[in-house]
């Protein structure tokens, strides 16, 4: 069952069903980056989404001089002329990459060589490259959009890394993976709630749960009418609430009461979350 496998895993799943190979050069700037972190010709992972990813970016460009069989557990897909393909699809010798572009880029490169751990463990989101000239160009392009990798000799390659849990959610979020995205902020905001609850020496564990959780709700109605454009159908006080526990996801509803000017009591904090939820469940109906 997919609930049971690592969420790199899921996250490459998504990827690979993004309903978006219409466009035929955003599936060239795909391959490019499927291509950029190494020259071989095998394909080697345990993934079938992500080799069926690659064999629709192939067929969508006319290439067919390729091979899918089973090595162990693994799918390997062989390409039977990779210095032609390399040559051709080059994204070293491309200029002026647009955002689209770049998107179709990162994502190809992930598919191809990245991993991200679970949320509920170390935040670390990596990419391995064959050789340093690569992973210098994917930086480079990385930066223009403000993700700062990090890096470090692998051989007489490089590995590519982010170990923010921000970074992390950005990038993902920038390649295409909402539902993931929202995974990985649903456990981080538990992950965070509770260590931040956990400093506060007079709460007791039961109330620590309930108050993270009631928080992790609020963020994610805030979040999500945000995502659809629609925070202006909030009130003005609503607004303000969203922004403050936003801001503050460790405190209690009292205690987002006192910050409102003027303060407000918990039943009236209450009675506005109460609102944003509605709101929030109505967009989601909608969007179903």
């Amino acid at each position: 069952m997919d609930s049971n496998k690592p969420f790199s895993y899921l996250v490459k799943k998504e990827l690979s069903q993004l309903n978006n190979l219409k466009n035929k050069n955003l599936v060239k700037f795909e391959l490019e980056g499927y291509l950029l972190p190494n020259s071989s010709s095998q394909v080697l992972t345990e993934n079938e989404y992500n080799i069926n990813r690659f064999a629709k970016l192939l067929m969508n460009l006319g290439i067919e001089n390729f091979d899918v069989e089973m090595k162990g557990d693994n799918f390997c897909l062989i390409i039977k002329d990779i210095r032609t393909l390399n040559n051709k699809y080059n994204i070293l010798n491309e200029n002026n990459i647009s955002e689209e572009e770049a998107k179709a880029v990162f994502r190809g490169t992930f598919l191809r060589s990245g991993s991200v751990n679970n949320p509920n463990n170390v935040y670390h989101l990596e990419i391995i490259f064959e050789d340093v000239k690569r992973g210098n160009f994917f930086i480079d392009l990385a930066k223009k959009y403000n993700f700062d990798f990090g890096s470090s000799k692998r051989n007489s390659g490089l590995m590519l890394y982010l170990k923010s849990g921000d970074s992390i959610s950005e990038f993902l979020a920038f390649i295409g993976c909402n539902s993931s995205v929202l995974n990985f902020e649903d456990v981080r905001m538990v992950k965070e709630i509770r260590n931040n609850v956990n400093r506060q020496v007079n709460l007791e564990a039961a109330n620590m749960n309930k108050t993270a959780m009631s928080s992790v709700k609020q963020i994610n109605d805030i979040k999500y009418i945000k995502q659809m454009n629609c925070f202006n159908k909030l009130s003005e006080k609503e607004k303000i609430l969203s922004d403050l526990r936003l801001n503050n996801p460790e405190k209690t509803l009292a205690e987002l009461g006192e910050m409102v000017n003027p303060p407000i009591s918990k039943s009236g904090v209450n009675h506005r979350f109460a609102n944003i939820s509605k709101l929030a469940e109505e967009l989601r109906e909608e969007g179903k």
